[in-house]
């Protein structure tokens, strides 16, 4: 297999795209199930005041696993991809004191704009 011809394949940026932001939003939601205690950290104190955060954590995962799952279908991409980002967006803007840790969330929530952007030629 050439390498340039895979690397030149004008539908291997999306599906690139979209295969990592679906196991960062799979990864999330299933760690979050196993181990609710390093999640529940990240949920908005806003919404923790009006719903206790381990009743929230779940719903938030399988939210999160319906991300991944619209991302991996291919259908209406675009959408999917910017559901995501502003799902990134907002986890940042909300633990921005956690922002040593929440920083990556900018890097995914631009990935999630450039697949949102993306035109096929």
């Amino acid at each position: 297999m050439n390498i340039r011809k895979v690397l030149d394949n004008n539908m291997l940026t999306p599906l690139l795209l979209r295969l990592g932001l679906a196991i960062v939003f799979i990864y999330a939601a299933v760690s979050s199930f196993l181990d609710p205690n390093e999640w529940v950290g990240y949920l908005p104190s806003f919404m923790t005041e009006m719903v206790d955060a381990r009743t929230l954590l779940p719903f938030f995962s399988v939210f999160e696993l319906t991300l991944a799952a619209w991302l991996l279908s291919g259908v209406y991409v675009r959408y999917a991809a910017l559901f995501c980002a502003m799902t990134l967006g907002g986890i940042v803007v909300f633990n921005f004191e956690l922002f040593a840790i929440s920083f990556r969330d900018i890097g995914l929530m631009l990935a999630a704009l450039a697949l949102a952007a993306y035109k096929e030629k």
